[in-house]
């Protein structure tokens, strides 16, 4: 007998090699689908995940001013399609575009 670790098959399991659901310990919340849901624990949804605050790069490095000159921070802030990310920044991007340090849109 080459297979002794092989579990004999029950009459109810119709073949294949998928475990049968007792083989699989529930969860904290007991059986599928217990516990999850509007009201449930952990909120709508299931599991809750750790959420980073949002945290400004400016506040951080304490810049007062934002200068146009500075291609490599407001490059940060500009999406690959043209997009100007940061609202609060729109005047110095823009006025680096028309002065041609910053390109209008992205690569093509």
């Amino acid at each position: 007998m080459a297979d002794d670790n092989q579990r004999p098959t029950t009459s109810g399991h119709s073949g294949g090699d998928r475990p049968s659901g007792g083989d699989r310990p529930s969860g904290p919340g007991g059986p599928r689908g217990a516990g999850r849901g509007p009201g449930g624990p952990g909120g709508p949804g299931g599991r809750k995940y750790f959420r980073r605050k949002k945290v400004c790069k400016f506040c951080v490095e304490k810049i007062d001013a934002v200068d146009y000159k500075d291609t490599r921070l407001l490059g940060q802030f500009v999406a690959e399609s043209g997009k100007i990310v940061p609202r609060r920044l729109t005047t110095a991007i823009k006025q680096a575009r028309n002065i041609a340090l910053l390109p209008f849109s992205g690569r093509h």
